[in-house]
């Protein structure tokens, strides 16, 4: 390995040549040095621990973290497979790794897919067609506020039926082919 090549000035050439270069070499003169001193006195501040939220039941929480935040949200219990899949996310993983973050994105993936299957089994399912906008496209000039427009949203125009009507195509022609096999099976 080469030796280091030897600094053209020296800390003290530079101090005399440029104003104000290393001024905060001496700590003393550094103006962050009074927020890097733990002195509560100094600021008037004051701040005790705030009564802990009961916890009634297991409640998610970082691998990193002994504890809750003394207050936590309570209103969306964790359910389901997504539940399932958010609390492997949070017993294995520390929140610095990617598989963490995937988890918690396949758990949202997965909570989507089970409110669709709930809302078509309780006979109510989603309403594509007012969900989408669609209408809109018709009645309130959609195509030619889009056309000869510099909007960023035409250019992924041409995949949103893709995205939108594809999962919906892909299941019925899952449940299609099993419904077939299943009558093919019994017809033999």
């Amino acid at each position: 390995m080469p030796a280091r090549r030897p600094l053209r000035e020296t800390p003290e050439e530079l101090r005399a040549r440029i104003p104000g270069w290393g001024v905060d070499l001496d700590p003393a003169d550094r103006p962050s040095v009074p927020r890097l001193r733990f002195d509560p006195d100094a600021t008037g501040a004051h701040w005790d621990f705030p009564a802990r939220q009961p916890e009634e039941r297991p409640r998610e929480r970082s691998i990193e973290h002994a504890m809750l935040t003394p207050a936590f949200g309570t209103a969306q219990p964790l359910h389901g497979l997504s539940g399932a899949v958010r609390r492997l996310a949070y017993q294995r993983f520390s929140e610095g790794r990617a598989a963490h973050w995937l988890l918690l994105m396949a758990g949202d993936r997965v909570d989507v897919a089970e409110s669709r299957v709930t809302a078509l089994l309780r006979g109510r399912p989603d309403n594509l067609v007012a969900e989408t906008g669609v209408r809109a496209e018709v009645s309130r000039h959609g195509w030619s506020s889009r056309v000869g427009a510099r909007r960023t949203d035409v250019k992924h125009q041409a995949l949103d039926p893709l995205i939108v009507a594809g999962p919906w195509v892909l299941g019925g022609a899952a449940v299609f082919a099993v419904v077939r096999r299943i009558v093919r099976a019994r017809r033999r």
